[in-house]
């Protein structure tokens, strides 16, 4: 593998970002509390050109509580996962070694700070990283707070810690991780795996969302190092450390959040007290967020477009990347029903993504309490989204849990052999959003054909929830659509 220096001058002028905004723009004028939602498709391109190096610091943090030495293979894969990530980073890379239990200790190095990957450092970390021995709790926000503090004395503009963990977060009064991921946001990315049969999913969602990474797991242990040796190299090609969505709205409107929903949910926290939203670690890429702005339609101009918000992208540093124009959020009030009943068919289809998730966390819940039959329910109710959505990925995780006897009505018979780990996966995985039917194969088509604008749903007859205008049946009630509504 070719090993360069990192490298952050050369060639960034050839990065161009782009913007897209998908609305429905008709909002009601007689709405109690109107709300006009969008998504803004934010793309990067050129950040994997030019023979550019990283342009991180790498902090691998691995669990090593007592849970860790039984089966002896899990703390194996874990040396072998931590081993096949250090071969990969470049020469020059800022890295250390983080043992994690109910304390955090940094194991390589062995002096203050943190190491410059050569063929030495690298070789020594290896070493290092299999003489891990595992004993002890859990205090997963011990382990992150000594990863920003190693990070913070790093000027790489891309700061990133991978997080192995096999169990819960059994000693927060330690070091609470609340406050430790408020003091986190924003300093680094953080991507968190689970492995074994006791970690919970929707810990891992909670750190890889605000600090904007992502969650995984694996089945087998063996499966690890080769997951980790994926993930690193699409971080190494991540060059663009920053980019700044900017959300003005006009007089008589407010920003009520941004969030990323494409390709995982992130949450966004604007700075300082102002619309500005700071999302980090870019390659070539495409993201989507969900804006929410509330407008108030008193004494504003009927039948005609008015500006809601403009959002800008920006490069906080001056990085020398070409910017697209400022893109203008509109609204359009109108007194005719069949106009604001629609909605964008992006905004719909995340809405759709989100209530999955409620679904699956709703299930996992019920069947923690040995309410299968609640457990069953719920995983109907995701399939039958599912199928709706065209989600055919989430339908091939949740068969992993139930026999499906009809996925558009949601008939599904819970597995006997099903365990609690196995919901844990289901939680990761659904973590990350499809992006229209057809999403198997990674393809946008239905909103490709749906236009630029994304196109809109519509409601349906029979329940009046909104459903996409492509949709065969309602994913709320299963009316069948013998006509577009």
């Amino acid at each position: 593998m070719d090993r360069g220096t990192p490298e952050t001058g050369e060639g960034t002028a050839q990065v161009a970002v782009g913007l897209e905004i998908s609305q429905w723009k008709y909002l009601s004028s007689e709405a109690g509390d109107p709300q006009m939602h969008a998504i803004l498709s934010v793309r990067v391109d050129g950040a994997e050109g030019g023979g550019r190096g990283p342009v991180l610091a790498q902090v691998l943090a691995v669990d090593c509580s007592s849970s860790m030495t039984w089966p002896p293979e899990k703390l194996h894969a874990a040396q072998q996962a931590a081993a096949a990530a250090i071969r990969m980073l470049s020469d020059g890379t800022p890295f250390a070694v983080v043992r994690g239990n109910e304390k955090a200790a940094v194991v390589y190095p062995d002096t203050l700070g943190m190491a410059r990957a050569d063929d030495r450092s690298r070789a020594a970390a290896e070493r290092a990283v299999h003489r891990l021995v595992a004993g002890g709790g859990t205090c997963i926000g011990a382990w992150l707070d000594l990863s920003h503090r190693l990070l913070a004395e790093q000027n790489a503009p891309i700061g990133h810690v991978l997080l192995l963990t096999d169990g819960k977060n059994q000693h927060d009064e330690r070091m609470p991780l609340a406050e430790v991921l408020d003091n986190c946001a924003g300093r680094f990315v953080c991507d968190a795996w689970g492995i074994g049969d006791g970690w919970d999913g929707r810990e891992l969602l909670r750190i890889t969302r605000r600090l904007h990474g992502s969650a995984s797991s694996v089945h087998g242990e063996a499966a690890l190092p080769a997951e980790y040796e994926k993930l690193m190299e699409r971080l190494l090609t991540k060059t663009v450390p920053e980019l700044e969505i900017t959300v003005t709205p006009m007089a008589g409107a407010a920003v009520r959040y941004l969030k990323q929903v494409y390709p995982t949910e992130a949450q966004l926290i604007p700075e300082d007290g102002t619309q500005r939203f700071v999302t980090r670690a870019w390659g070539d890429e495409t993201r989507r967020y969900q804006l929410c702005l509330s407008a108030d339609p008193a004494a504003r101009p009927r039948h005609e477009d008015l500006q809601l918000a403009v959002v800008t992208i920006e490069t906080p540093g001056g990085a020398e990347v070409r910017l697209p124009p400022p893109q203008p959020c509109v609204v359009h009030w109108t007194d005719n029903p069949a106009l604001s009943a629609r909605t964008d068919a992006q905004v719909e289809h995340f809405e759709h993504h989100q209530r999955l998730g409620e679904a699956i966390a709703t299930a996992t819940d019920a069947h923690r309490r040995g309410e299968r039959d609640l457990a069953e329910r719920n995983l109907g109710w995701a399939v039958r989204l599912a199928h709706a959505m065209g989600a055919d990925q989430q339908l091939g995780r949740l068969a992993r849990l139930v026999d499906i006897d009809d996925a558009r009505a949601g008939r599904v018979r819970l597995r006997s052999e099903v365990t609690a780990v196995d919901f844990e996966h289901l939680i990761t995985a659904s973590s990350r959003s499809t992006y229209g039917p057809a999403s198997a194969t990674g393809a946008d088509s239905a909103t490709e054909a749906a236009g630029p604008g994304g196109g809109a749903a519509v409601p349906c007859p029979s329940c009046a929830r909104r459903a996409p205008a492509t949709a065969r049946f309602c994913p709320s009630c299963r009316h069948r659509f013998t006509e577009r509504p």
